[in-house]
């Protein structure tokens, strides 16, 4: 939807040779900054408050508008598109109702740091605290999950306001950017001044860290028996992949990568130790527990990693390294705070560990070899099914084996998300987009339809439940009538997988209102073979293990339309390993030891 955002405030010029400035009305010049920032692709649903900029933006030849069919479908659309491509993503609505059902959306790039500039159309500024129709105050509602939220009165406020906008979101930490505009502001018209003056006194982001904290951290690493490099989605942010592998071959240190991060370090690297976490590797969650140093790379100690966080990694110390001041020692205090850019920083770290090495790098030996015993006893796995039907961990692996590192996987959330995180090898970041910190069902298909349109030449697969898919689905619609081929894969156990998961494991297998009766043979409510026919995409229905190449490759070779493959799984498989929630990482100890199986199901 734009170009690379940078921490400059320096805007491009606007077409030369003008002797003074046009008169534009404000839907007008809504658009004209779009274009000025490299904006040619915005995901939205008009209504009457933002009908003016839905007239203007058909005189542009410079920005693709896709219609979405849902307003939340445009907004997770707009995050596929800036996690995918590494650009700010656009999108609109209009007040009220339109503007709220973008804010799941809001919600979910502020909890992943996914930069998004989110315009709505608001009531005339003379209604506004009438109660008029469709008015709502977006800009209170969304003021706590946005890095800002404007309100434009103003016709002439627009240009310098949206270029703010969009410089805010794609700068320091990256998040959603609101911008609220009155339809008589956008129905006005003033002189077009470009560029505008950007006057953000209160915004500085800190990108350069500071010298002698980097040293510190350098010398904790040089001293560290047990260290490990504990990798957060904020090196994905930063572009920071290949000056995090070199830090970690320069210090040899095991590294492990979070929901969000992965990608952000190779699968297949001999250092890896896959994902840590509530349903991460043995490995990486022994890691973190038995560790005496922890460097924290654009990672939050999240509660999904540290379980009881009073009892995580009790004898490591702490270098912290984020972008976001707030995040430094919120959960966990840091003996080393380092506020800065990821790739600033480990560009940095790199050499002063070197620096600190030259007499001798520390032996790391008895930490690999017993982290290599770890791997070799508990790698994972799953068992086969019992009931007859597909197991989804051996589709997803297929899924990912068949179409390669290359390709962009997206997921909802759940169990088929947990799977797709375990059973992919990502090797390449950007390539796994998936909703962290907001737990969204509903995201997986109108991201994988952002991340198309970012990535054209990329294949992307929706690997989604048949609970989330039924959230947002109608964005099928969009991918067939826009040229979006996006591939499907409904891992479809007839149920609300992980919500059966927890009822199974820690209600007593009271299933309170979770079978949703998808996959029976009797009876699918719906059918997904026939709803994907009837969007105009081909529906594919796999039901055993001799099916799923085929439908695969088939799937891969289809490229004129969406494809929509309906997986028929078992709703008895679990993810494991699992980390209950609100106990120690400790517990993977004792169960590890109490349970032959339990690095597989």
């Amino acid at each position: 939807m734009s170009t690379d955002a940078t921490p400059s405030t320096v805007l491009p010029s606007a077409t030369p040779g003008k002797a003074s400035p046009e008169n534009l009305t404000g839907s007008q010049s809504v658009v004209r900054t779009l274009e000025l920032l490299g904006v040619t692709d915005v995901f939205g649903l008009p209504g009457g408050a933002i009908l003016p900029i839905y007239d203007a933006i058909m005189d542009s030849s410079k920005i693709r508008h896709i219609l979405v069919r849902h307003e939340q479908g445009g907004g997770h659309a707009a995050e596929g598109y800036a996690v995918a491509s590494n650009k700010v993503g656009v999108a609109m609505a209009t007040s009220g109702p339109g503007a709220t059902n973008l804010v799941t959306a809001i919600m979910d790039a502020h909890m992943d740091s996914v930069p998004v500039v989110f315009i709505t159309g608001q009531v005339f500024s003379t209604l506004m605290g009438t109660d008029a129709f469709q008015e709502a105050d977006i800009v209170g509602i969304t003021m706590p999950i946005t890095k800002h939220s404007f309100l434009v009165k103003s016709v002439e406020e627009i240009p310098a306001t949206i270029a703010a906008a969009y410089h805010i979101a794609g700068t320091g930490r990256p998040g959603p950017v609101l911008v609220d505009i009155t339809k008589d502001a956008q129905q006005n018209t003033a002189p077009f001044v470009w560029p505008p003056k950007v006057d953000l006194p209160g915004y500085r982001p800190i990108t350069k860290a500071h010298g002698k904290q980097v040293l510190a951290a350098a010398q904790l690493l040089a001293e560290a028996k047990k260290p490990v490099l504990y990798v957060g989605g904020g090196v994905i942010r930063s572009r920071a992949s290949q000056e995090l592998l070199e830090l970690a071959e320069a210090t040899g240190a095991p590294v492990v990568t979070t929901l969000t991060a992965r990608g952000a370090f190779p699968d297949t690297h001999k250092q890896h130790l896959g994902m840590p976490g509530m349903h991460g590797t043995v490995p990486a969650v022994l890691s973190l527990q038995e560790a005496d140093l922890l460097v924290s790379l654009g990672a939050r100690f999240d509660d999904r990693v540290t379980g009881n966080t009073a009892l995580f990694a009790p004898n490591a110390k702490i270098v912290h390294v984020d972008v976001d001041p707030a995040e430094i020692s919120k959960i966990r205090v840091a003996d080393v705070p380092i506020v800065g850019d990821a790739k600033d920083v480990i560009v940095d770290l790199t050499a002063a560990y070197q620096d600190a090495t030259r007499s001798g790098k520390p032996e790391l030996v008895e930490w690999w070899t017993y982290l290599n015993g770890l791997r070799e006893e508990f790698p994972l796995g799953y068992t086969p099914t019992t009931d007859g039907l597909l197991a989804p961990q051996y589709v997803i692996q297929r899924i990912g084996e068949l179409t390669g590192p290359e390709g962009v996987y997206t997921a909802g959330v759940g169990q088929h998300q947990m799977w797709a995180a375990q059973f992919i090898k990502y090797e390449r970041p950007n390539s796994w987009l998936n909703s962290g910190g907001a737990g969204t069902m509903g995201y997986s298909v109108p991201a994988a339809m952002g991340a198309k349109v970012a990535q054209p030449d990329r294949t992307v697969w929706a690997i989604d439940g048949d609970g989330c898919f039924q959230m947002t689905n109608q964005e099928l619609a969009t991918c067939t009538i826009n040229d979006i081929p996006i591939k499907v894969a409904i891992i479809n156990n007839s149920s609300l997988g992980m919500v059966r998961q927890w009822q199974t494991l820690f209600y007593d297998g009271r299933y309170s209102n979770t079978d949703l009766n998808t996959g029976h043979d009797t009876v699918r409510v719906p059918d997904f073979v026939k709803l994907a026919e009837a969007y105009g995409a081909l529906g594919i229905r796999v039901t055993k293990e001799e099916e799923v190449d085929a439908a695969i490759k088939l799937a891969l070779e289809t490229n004129d339309r969406p494809v929509v493959i309906d997986f028929v799984v078992s709703a008895d498989a679990m993810v494991w390993p699992m980390v209950p929630q609100g106990v120690s990482n400790s517990y993977v100890q004792y169960a590890r030891d109490h349970s032959p199986s339990f690095g597989g199901e």
